[in-house]
């Protein structure tokens, strides 16, 4: 349904590198989450009714908070997609994943009041009430929430979106929630056993485990997460593809929201090249990433010094020496300059995060190793930590 609604209602809804039509799916999918959570509100509240369920009852009060979890994922969408202006350059993006994370405590708060409600049925237990509307109402909703969970996860794929996803999250713990709900109703009807508290309980601990994870999914890109690895290799191969580049390093992806992504990383380029050519390049790079990835690059040339025999043979020594230390290091920018008295060797390395030598340690080690062999070497190392 939601892809048949979106062939009406949202212009070249196929095109979802584009921040209008991400916004418009986000617009979308919130306002039908309105919808079916206010149906499923109504049908459940009459199920609690009629059959004095508090775990009915608690699970109906869920979805109307679903309902406004809604609301905020679609204004938050309505906010993201306002233009840069002078305070905010890089756009409104991080809304949506604020709208995500209210919605993540939305579901921990709702979470928190069943639990106790439920505890306060296990202590005061009431007989309940069954009857064939009540099963139905409840089974319907499991294939309502069912779709929305599909939805939702379908289109969050699609756009890239962590707010939807929550919501899908959400979604898919109301359709397991409402599943134990029901298979409870039926015992306690069969069997005189009176598990609806318990069974609230456990759909509390449901709805807390998916709000968790959903409050995770939306603070890591508001702190600053590691880029997604298959987006990193797609531009490595856009920049290695040319073939004036030697190799990239200190790539840094900054995510402003969905669609509002800043790249700069380092280009390395042979030092005896023509800079006029090579500085053409590297603008042709920033517009192919651009216009390719949907992101704003900005490029810095490292020339890099290729056909000097004693310099190669140099680099190859340190980058055994660097391996012996551990495998996990990796160097760039290496060069040389001699003097009367000294040779500086220059450059930088890359160590993982946790790495078991402090900085100063692994410059020493490395230092000592390159002077094994000649006392006149001094080194000019630069540690650096990956981005990725």
């Amino acid at each position: 349904m939601i892809s048949i609604l979106a062939r009406f209602f949202i212009k070249n809804y196929n095109d979802i590198a584009s921040p209008r039509v991400r916004q418009a799916y986000g617009i979308l999918c919130g306002a039908a989450g309105i919808v079916f959570n206010l149906l499923l509100f109504g049908g459940k509240f009459l199920a609690g009714v009629i059959s004095h369920s508090i775990a009915i009852t608690a699970d109906a009060f869920n979805n109307l908070s679903d309902a406004g979890s809604s609301i905020i994922t679609l204004i938050g969408f309505k906010m993201a997609g306002q233009k840069p202006d002078k305070d905010h350059p890089f756009g409104h993006g991080r809304i949506e994943y604020i709208s995500g994370l209210l919605v993540s405590i939305v579901i921990l708060y709702m979470a928190i009041e069943l639990i106790q409600s439920s505890v306060m049925k296990i202590i005061n237990p009431t007989s309940l009430s069954f009857t064939p509307l009540v099963a139905g109402i409840l089974f319907a909703s499991i294939l309502v929430k069912g779709y929305m969970a599909f939805y939702n996860f379908r289109i969050s794929k699609k756009i890239n979106s962590t707010a939807m996803k929550a919501t899908a999250t959400d979604s898919l713990s109301d359709m397991l929630s409402t599943t134990v709900i029901l298979i409870a109703t039926l015992i306690s009807h069969f069997t005189s056993i009176n598990i609806d508290g318990y069974c609230g309980v456990l759909v509390g601990l449901f709805i807390l485990y998916a709000g968790i994870n959903a409050a995770k999914d939306t603070v890591s890109p508001l702190l600053g997460q590691a880029p997604d690895p298959e987006f990193v290799q797609q531009i490595n191969d856009i920049v290695m593809s040319h073939e004036g580049v030697i190799g990239i390093h200190d790539l840094i992806v900054h995510n402003y929201g969905p669609g509002r992504i800043l790249i700069s990383l380092h280009a390395e380029v042979p030092s005896d090249g023509d800079i006029l050519v090579m500085h053409d390049m590297i603008d042709l790079i920033e517009h192919k990433l651009r216009d390719t990835l949907q992101c704003s690059a900005v490029i810095h040339m490292d020339p890099i010094c290729v056909n000097d025999e004693e310099t190669n043979l140099l680099k190859e020594k340190v980058m055994e020496y660097l391996s012996e230390i551990d495998v996990s290091i990796t160097m760039h920018d290496f060069r040389i300059v001699k003097g009367p008295t000294h040779t500086n060797i220059i450059f930088d390395v890359v160590v993982p995060y946790g790495f078991k030598l402090s900085d100063s340690q692994l410059i020493a080690d490395i230092t000592d190793k390159i002077r094994s062999d000649n006392p006149n070497y001094f080194t000019v190392i630069e540690v650096d930590k990956e981005y990725l």
